[in-house]
């Protein structure tokens, strides 16, 4: 019997948003079906692999060892039959290539933004979007095939399962206040000042929290005591700006009101915080020729800061 006749495009699209939910209620929700049906699509899948794909956790569930083996290739056969068919799509529409772009907050408001407006000029027809978001969410997108390429930070190895990196260039975490701030012209950060200031930390689960965390360790740093937790350039700025706040961020966040010296780093040493930064793109993707003349005008812009 071929494969064709018991595998269905559904059953793949019910076990990634199971995966993703680890739940069939949620699941269920994101993709407009009955919890039974989603069930029911989990039990064919199985029936097709022989194995069981998801078992029971807590009040919950969970993939199986096998369903980890497997999320990875669903994951990419899913993705690849919807750029095909959104590729189709838009040609029959009459419209111009479109070229969906995830940004981190370290390229969000620089580069990614420069290298589009170069792409744009003479291009009219075609179609851009571009989504922030922390690491986790635009990883989660790419590998369901909403986006076609992640520009940030290399995340976490076990993040990277079916997705290739292409390092653009390096940058640190930086410790920033505003110009006008009682830290900002000291030679030497008194042991005190994370108490005595609010302060802005990286999220749990960003990419830079970890990096943030031991650098604390190494430099024997009290870590503050109620940090607001937030990897939004626009509030973040705003905070440090108005209201007097110590920010920890990648420095590409900051690098235009650093330049226009509207806020000054702190003396912290941040080398250890350095990291790539870069492209990433579903391994077996093939990008569009946008994507790649997205990609060469990011590669360019990048020069200067390799």
């Amino acid at each position: 019997m071929l494969l064709s006749s018991q595998l269905k495009l559904r059953h793949l699209e019910v076990f990634v948003e199971v995966a993703r939910q680890s739940s069939v209620t949620q699941a269920a929700e994101a993709l407009g079906m009955t919890q039974p049906a989603v069930t029911r699509a989990l039990r064919e899948l199985e029936a097709v692999c022989g194995k069981p794909l998801v078992e029971r956790h807590g009040r919950g569930i969970r993939l199986s060892s096998y369903g980890e083996m497997f999320r990875h290739h669903a994951g990419r056969s899913l993705a690849l039959a919807r750029d095909g068919v959104a590729m189709l799509q838009g040609l029959e529409a009459g419209e111009g290539p479109r070229l969906s772009i995830g940004a981190l907050p370290t390229v969000s408001a620089t580069l990614v933004p420069d290298a589009l407006a170069e792409l744009q000029a003479g291009m009219a027809r075609s179609r851009f979007s571009v989504v922030t978001g922390d690491n986790h969410y635009l990883l989660d997108r790419l590998r369901r095939g909403d986006l076609d390429l992640v520009v940030g930070r290399l995340p976490a190895p076990e993040r990277m399962v079916g997705i290739d990196f292409e390092p653009l260039f390096h940058e640190s975490v930086a410790v920033v206040v505003a110009a006008d701030h009682p830290l900002a012209s000291l030679t030497h950060l008194p042991t005190e000042a994370l108490q005595n200031y609010p302060v802005l930390m990286p999220s749990p689960g960003s990419i830079i929290r970890p990096l943030v965390e031991q650098m604390f360790l190494e430099q024997g740093l009290m870590m503050p005591q109620a940090p607001i937790e937030t990897v939004s350039a626009t509030f973040g700025r705003r905070y440090v700006l108005d209201h007097g706040a110590i920010w920890f961020i990648s420095q590409g966040v900051v690098r235009a009101d650093l330049a226009s010296g509207e806020m000054r780093k702190l003396p912290v040493d941040t080398s250890s915080t350095k990291g790539p930064v870069g492209l990433c793109m579903r391994s077996e993707h093939q990008l569009s020729e946008l994507g790649v003349r997205f990609c060469a005008h990011l590669r360019q812009l990048c020069e200067p800061l390799a």
